[in-house]
């Protein structure tokens, strides 16, 4: 039992002393994590929150009044372009162009039966010259035979008078042509004007039906059949048949907060996905970058608001998707993640263990209060680094390091200067790091880190 007692006391002082020998072997240090620098392509993601919107789309709206009579189509369906879609009843309309195109008919024939007459008098009139000339070469022939007294004066005078009638019957065969021509003319005219009307009674028949202006897709119908509809006037808004999307071209339309949209520019790729298909991820580039801001309370314009506010806001980014799938529908929420900027294969170091150091924390109190003149001037806080490495003795000591940086990802932010390839930087915990000192001694905390509760709390 005694040598038991031993054993077990000799067991507690050992481990009392090796527990004593770690103590004094980490005191003075701080557990600190750590991370190597390492070269990676880094790029810039900005993230916004939309729906997705056709490019083009159109609300067709009434342009007559009365009762719809057909629904040619029904939402989801897709349409050509020049198709009927809706109609209205249309007899009124229908009956004018009917009546129209019967007078329209009925001029022509009348040019036609005034076409003939015009030939009737040119044959008249060609007739009266060969009659004319006939009666002239008689009358030339009289008159040296009257001069020589062959002939007696009452023959003479019957062919000068035969002559004479002949001219004037020429002349009232001219007349009567002419007025034949222009009477033709003048129908003409009425019948330009009847086909003026026409077309007035056609664009009256015309606006009873609606008609697809390109090739889509139905996505609103908020009208039924047997319903009366309205055109607008003025600034009233009138009927709607239904909304017609051209899905050929879709885009994403986001908001962007204002803190990031100056770097965002036209030609980004990005990358869209939306909620009801998940797993998908579709290509695009930016389209339009909004110049407006938008009150994020109510989507309003900055300038459209009558009131100051110091709110959040954000701008509208428009993004077309490069193939777009037939599975999209207007109004689908979606996440647009731009790549604003992107490099290969540079420096880079985890955005954790960037920190703000300055140069006097690290002055004694001697030296301060020998520098605390009312000449002397504060330097401001460097960004930095504390960098890991070996002092004489080959202890572990934390040295701040000024750095420049760059482009910023997700987790990693670019060097520029002040650190090289393969050092190893301190990275956290985040307590730690903003009260390390520089110098300070460390050690790396090589435990795993515990995982976080998923039980409730009270």
């Amino acid at each position: 039992m005694k040598k038991i007692l031993l054993i077990i006391l000799a067991a507690v002082v050992v481990i009392g002393l090796v527990a004593l020998f770690i103590y004094r072997q980490q005191s003075g240090y701080t557990k600190v994590l750590t991370a190597k620098i390492a070269r990676q392509d880094l790029a810039t993601v900005v993230s916004g929150t939309g729906q997705i919107k056709p490019k083009t789309y159109a609300n067709l709206g009434a342009t007559a009044m009365g009762r719809v009579t057909h629904l040619f189509v029904k939402e989801g369906d897709m349409v050509k372009k020049g198709q009927t879609v809706a109609t209205i009843e249309n007899v009124q309309q229908e009956a004018g162009v009917t009546g129209q195109q019967a007078a329209i008919a009925a001029a022509k024939t009348d040019i036609a039966a005034d076409i003939a007459a015009e030939k009737t008098a040119e044959a008249n009139v060609e007739k009266a010259k060969a009659d004319l000339e006939q009666k002239q070469l008689d009358w030339q022939r009289e008159q040296p035979l009257y001069q020589a007294g062959i002939v007696s004066k009452s023959d003479y005078d019957a062919k000068k008078a035969a002559y004479d009638t002949d001219v004037a019957t020429l002349n009232q065969a001219v007349a009567a042509l002419n007025q034949a021509k222009a009477q033709t003319d003048s129908l003409r005219g009425h019948l330009q004007t009847q086909v003026a009307t026409l077309r007035s009674y056609q664009n009256a028949l015309d606006l009873t039906k609606a008609v697809a202006p390109f090739d889509g897709i139905v996505t609103n119908e908020p009208v039924r059949e047997g319903e009366t509809v309205v055109e607008g006037i003025q600034n009233t808004q009138g009927s709607t048949f239904m909304t017609l999307a051209d899905m050929s071209v879709v885009t994403a339309e986001v908001k962007v907060d204002e803190t990031d949209i100056v770097n965002i520019r036209i030609g980004q790729e990005a990358e869209v996905t939306v909620d009801a298909l998940p797993g998908k991820v579709f290509k695009g580039h930016v389209t339009l970058a909004g110049d407006q801001a938008l009150l994020r309370s109510t989507g309003m314009a900055t300038l459209q608001s009558t009131t100051g506010t110091e709110e959040a806001k954000d701008f509208k980014v428009i993004v077309t998707l490069d193939a777009p799938s037939v599975d999209l529908r207007p109004g689908l929420s979606t996440t647009a993640k731009i790549t604003t900027a992107h490099k290969s294969s540079v420096l880079t170091l985890p955005i954790q263990a960037l920190t703000m150091h300055s140069p006097d924390d690290d002055k004694d109190k001697k030296s301060v209060q020998a520098a605390s003149t009312p000449a002397s001037a504060k330097i401001p806080p460097q960004q930095g680094v504390y960098l890991v490495d070996k002092d004489k003795s080959g202890k572990l000591r934390a040295k701040f390091v000024p750095v420049t940086t760059g482009i910023t990802g997700a987790t990693d932010i670019e060097v520029l200067t002040g650190l090289n390839e393969g050092q190893e930087v301190v990275t956290g915990p985040f307590k730690t790091l903003r009260a390390l000192k520089n110098n300070a001694l460390v050690k790396r905390d090589t435990s795993k880190p515990v995982a976080p509760s998923t039980g409730g709390s009270s």
